[in-house]
């Protein structure tokens, strides 16, 4: 049975892009983060950055004990506003999102960081737009406060790689994803018995672009996301395919594997994947009369957050550091190979130009 497993060595997990992250990475270190919360005790939770839909979803599952998906263990108690004024996505929705989480779910609203932590355990990073990660995550590991940050993990690799240093430096953990990773499909697909071991993958997803951050950053991340759940780390070399209507992304694997995300801006943008296994090739939903496939489950928030608090409390992150780096570096060197007409660009290029 293929399933989870343990997480290989940062030397075999990157192959030769390990000795640069490792240097990045390893570099400081740890200092003190402080004593987890109490297995039995309510978590108390702040959210920064209300200008997406995701504060609403995560405010409401985790608050709501009469939603049938209702994560118990932790309750969102205050929230930083933050926004990014030039960005449409966060300028048109932010005062909107705000009402909601204080206005019917009581979240109290801080004018700073540093007051936010002072209240919470544990913080949320929503924030809509990658370049405020960076600034936004600083206060709060200063604080010695774990925190998830919603995807992208930053703005750009070199400042998700001064995120990851801080993190080590404070000696507070950190973990970044999309919550398509937790889709319970995905996991059951790879899990599947009839799969083998995984000799390739390919997933598909929504891939508008926004033009202040890297193409992928924006909502392709997902579909990337999707992929690295099922191949793993390791990717070498990453060529793109630009079109106005979509985008196929192709990532060589140190290990002769081929993993495709499709990107799709025309038609229909559902998530899906196909895994090649060495006994069967598997897709992602289950066929309906006519052969069209069920999507995805509609919300994978909940088994997101459920990895959440469980990091939350121990401190171990279900996705690692070095994952997440090269997840960022796979989507910055696709932007770099659209810039020299799908030219194949390597990660460690990516790496070596953010030291």
């Amino acid at each position: 049975m293929v399933g989870r497993s343990r997480r290989p060595r940062l030397d075999r997990a990157l192959g030769f892009v390990a000795p640069l992250l490792a240097a990045a990475l390893l570099g400081a270190a740890p200092g003190r983060a402080g004593e987890p919360p109490a297995e039995d005790r309510l978590l108390r939770l702040g959210l920064v950055g209300l200008d997406t839909s995701h504060v609403v979803q995560f405010t409401q599952i985790l608050n709501d004990p009469k939603r049938p998906d209702h994560v118990p263990g932790a309750r969102v108690v205050a929230a930083f506003k933050g926004g990014s004024p030039d960005v449409a996505a966060s300028a048109t929705r932010i005062e909107r999102f705000t009402a909601e989480v204080t206005t019917r779910w009581g979240v109290e609203l801080v004018d700073t960081l540093e007051e936010l932590c002072t209240k919470v355990d544990a913080v949320i990073l929503t924030s809509v737009d990658g370049r405020k990660h960076l600034e936004q995550a600083r206060p709060v590991l200063a604080a010695h406060r774990r925190v998830f940050i919603d995807k992208p993990l930053a703005g750009s690799f070199r400042e998700a790689q001064e995120i990851v240093r801080l993190s080590r430096e404070r000696g507070t953990p950190f973990f970044s994803c999309s919550s398509e990773r937790f889709l319970p499909e995905l996991q059951a697909l790879k899990a599947s018995p009839e799969l083998g071991a995984i000799v390739g993958a390919s997933t598909h997803g929504p891939c508008p672009i926004e033009t202040y951050v890297p193409d992928l950053f924006w909502y392709g991340i997902h579909a990337v996301e999707m992929l690295y759940a099922l191949m793993g780390p390791g990717c070498e070399t990453v060529t793109r395919v630009h079109a106005p209507g979509a985008d196929v992304v192709v990532g060589l694997w140190k290990d002769g594997r081929i993993g495709v995300m499709r990107g799709i801006r025309e038609g229909p943008t559902t998530y899906g994947a196909v895994a090649y296994g060495s006994k069967a090739i598997l897709s992602l939903g289950a066929p309906r009369p006519g052969g069209v496939r069920e999507p995805p489950s509609a919300s994978s928030y909940s088994e997101m957050l459920k990895g959440v608090l469980e990091f939350f409390r121990t401190g171990l992150p279900p996705v690692t550091p070095e994952e997440t780096l090269e997840i960022m570096a796979f989507m910055q060197a696709a932007d770099l190979s659209k810039s020299r007409q799908g030219a194949p660009v390597a990660l460690k290029e990516v790496v070596e130009g953010a030291r």
